[in-house]
């Protein structure tokens, strides 16, 4: 049995995976930080 093949993950596909998440992560922050901001607007006057 190789070695290689015993990480589920090597590191490029890391990489992938941090820049995907990331990818979807920042327009999802700051529509949440929009969506809170213009909520207290909306709330508060």
């Amino acid at each position: 049995m190789p070695s290689s093949d015993s990480s589920p993950n090597p590191p490029d596909r890391r990489a992938l995976i941090a820049v995907s998440w990331l990818w979807v992560g920042l327009p999802l922050g700051y529509g949440l930080y929009e969506l809170v901001r213009k909520a207290t607007q909306l709330f508060t006057g």
